[in-house]
């Protein structure tokens, strides 16, 4: 029974880090961002609206939905400890822990979603009027490099190439299947869709269109938490599943739960490690100065 209960706890910090402290955080973010890395556009773009008290009213409404998300949470919990009494009850388990990963990230997809709709006529509008986003002279041209080492880049090209012949020879020698099984295509086909958005991802945030609402702190900033979340978590993906692939071998099956809820906490933090990172500052309304904004870029640079 240690792996139940070594699952509970890995599900009850899933259920704190991600419909609790993230939450908190990211409202914290969103209360700090027109005096961190808003533009003078934003002023121009919403002239009549109080920001600070918007942020506050976004903060309580988006902290109250993720709290019904961590009640329910709580509720599965109590359903899962029955689950566990039974057989074979690692893989339901897993199931649900999956699905409530993603109705945990459901308040912050639905706020994407709705900031697009919200705002696209209007940025697209600003856009166009703008020149900012065809200028490069206002902002140092930035590569992959300046937000991570060579290293890391190398470990993690590296462990995908690897990945492929580690999975395949794990299906053949390990498992001891005549031909490759689905699960091995399914499996390099899930690092490889990984790796092809992240990488996506980083090549639009370091050399697409220029976002008129963000500072040049915000850009320079915005580009370094992208790019390093984007590498660590194709990392986190391969090594993720290298080793749940002995751990399903060493019929410790039973295990898979508590690490697949361990890898999704991991994950989370890495996706919200720009907001954790955020620098702190009086939370005044108003745009912030320019010596302010040159003074960060320093600093981030």
């Amino acid at each position: 029974m240690i792996e139940s209960y070594a699952f509970f706890a890995a599900f009850a910090v899933q259920i704190l880090i991600l419909s609790v402290v993230n939450p908190t955080v990211l409202a914290r973010y969103v209360r700090s961002w027109k005096t961190n890395f808003a533009s003078e556009r934003v002023t121009q773009l919403y002239a009549g609206l109080d920001y600070s008290r918007w942020a506050k009213r976004f903060a309580t409404r988006f902290r109250a939905a993720n709290l019904v998300v961590a009640l329910l949470g709580a509720l599965l919990l109590g359903r899962m400890y029955n689950l566990t009494r039974q057989p074979d009850w690692a893989g339901d388990v897993s199931k649900l822990t999956l699905m409530y990963f993603f109705l945990q990230m459901s308040p912050l997809i639905l706020l994407v979603l709705y900031s697009v709709v919200r705002h696209h006529k209007a940025l697209k509008q600003m856009v166009q009027r703008s020149q900012e986003a065809k200028r490069t002279a206002t902002l140092q041209r930035r590569g992959l490099f300046d937000f991570v080492s060579p290293s890391i880049v190398i470990l993690a090209i590296a462990s995908y190439v690897l990945f492929i012949p580690f999975a395949i020879y794990v299906d053949l020698h390990v498992y001891k299947n005549a031909s490759l099984s689905k699960y091995c295509y399914q499996a390099i086909g899930a690092v490889t869709l990984v790796y092809a958005l992240n990488a996506f991802i980083i090549y639009k945030c370091l050399y697409g269109r220029k976002n008129p609402l963000v500072n040049q702190a915000g850009r320079v900033y915005t580009m370094g938490m992208t790019v390093k979340s984007g590498i660590y978590s194709g990392i986190a993906t391969v090594w993720f599943i290298s080793i749940t692939a002995f751990v399903t071998k060493l019929q410790l099956e039973n295990w898979r739960p508590f690490a697949l809820s361990i890898f999704l906490v991991i994950s989370a933090l890495l996706g919200f490690m720009g907001v954790i990172a955020a620098p702190r500052k009086p939370e005044v309304d108003g745009p912030a100065s320019s010596d302010t904004t040159a003074g960060t870029v320093e600093r981030l640079d």
